[in-house]
């Protein structure tokens, strides 16, 4: 099992400081945001965040991602894409950027429900139906595309789209080409949306387990409550072994169905600094790889600390 860190969770960096940071923690290696954001005069996770790569001009900066992810002795887990699916000339784009890189694999979004604007573009307003079934028709130029350069584009477990489960992600998939499109599975949407145990979740998505996101979430009472007198509850992100989420029980799981590959995190939870954030989030992953008896490659020695717990 290898780990890297997707860069959405490290907005204070720039690419060459979170390389560099994340190598010298012990990562094994990084997934590059890949979006065109709005400014922010402070850097956020969405928005002004330093360690994003820009749709416009994507191309141009190739070299450059390449040369900085290779002088910090780092590996590609994947892309972090948001080109949805519906987005053929996006889609093309990252798809060719990854088999450029030599990436492997890059999430292309799919398409997200009601007034939800998850993956980019206007709320669809249509039903769930019509939105599956036109999910699949592009993800089947999708896997073609994918085919084509050699690549493999993912599927997200994402709350707010068409497949916020592994049985949903499964349907849409079905009868594709595994080889050139799989799924993330992801423990803190899940807790969002789509919950189904972890165990039988990813046995059932089989040959499409192809990725995992790891961080954390709970349900807090919002304070107030709605017009029938009901508690009203809302989620946030939680560090990740303080979450409602079970690292641990997930990391068996994984071992369960014999997934020994990247798994990749992105924690947005915010109680500590980046820097100790990253490196307790390492020791804490690798220690759970362990007891669940999962293989940890060696590397270097990571820095003096203990686990976050918030």
């Amino acid at each position: 099992m290898k780990f890297s860190v997707f860069t959405a969770s490290t907005p204070e960096w720039t690419p060459q400081e979170a390389a560099i940071e994340l190598a010298a923690q012990g990562w094994d290696g990084i997934e590059w945001r890949v979006t065109d954001q709005a400014e922010s005069p402070e850097p956020g996770f969405w928005a002004g965040n330093k360690a994003t790569w820009p749709m416009t001009g994507l191309e141009e900066s190739l070299p450059e991602i390449a040369r900085i992810t290779s002088d910090a002795g780092l590996e590609y887990s994947g892309l972090g894409g948001y080109a949805r699916c519906d987005n053929h000339d996006g889609v093309e784009r990252v798809l060719a950027a990854t088999a450029a890189l030599g990436a492997r694999q890059v999430r292309v979004n799919v398409l997200p429900l009601g007034n939800s604007t998850m993956g980019g573009g206007e709320p669809s307003g249509v039903s769930y139906p019509e939105l599956f079934e036109a999910t699949r028709e592009h993800y089947e130029w999708v896997a073609g595309r994918a085919a084509h350069h050699g690549v493999k584009a993912l599927v997200e477990l994402h709350h707010g789209t068409v497949t916020a489960s592994a049985s949903s992600a499964r349907r849409l998939l079905e009868g594709l080409d595994p080889r050139h499109v799989g799924v993330i599975h992801d423990l803190g949407n899940l807790l969002i949306e789509g919950w189904e145990s972890p165990l039988p979740a990813l046995e059932l998505l089989g040959p499409y387990l192809s990725h995992i996101h790891v961080k954390n979430a709970r349900w807090v009472q919002a304070g107030e409550r709605d017009e029938s007198g009901a508690a009203v509850w809302q989620n946030e992100w939680a560090p990740l072994a303080e979450g409602q989420g079970s690292v641990l029980a997930y990391f068996k799981a994984l071992a369960d169905v014999g997934y020994d590959d990247w798994v990749t995190v992105e924690d947005f939870s915010t109680a500590l600094p980046l820097a100790e954030r990253t490196a307790g989030n390492l020791q804490y992953l690798r220690r759970v790889a362990e007891l669940a008896g999962l293989s940890v490659p060696a590397s270097a020695d990571l820095p003096a600390g203990s686990i976050p717990k918030g």
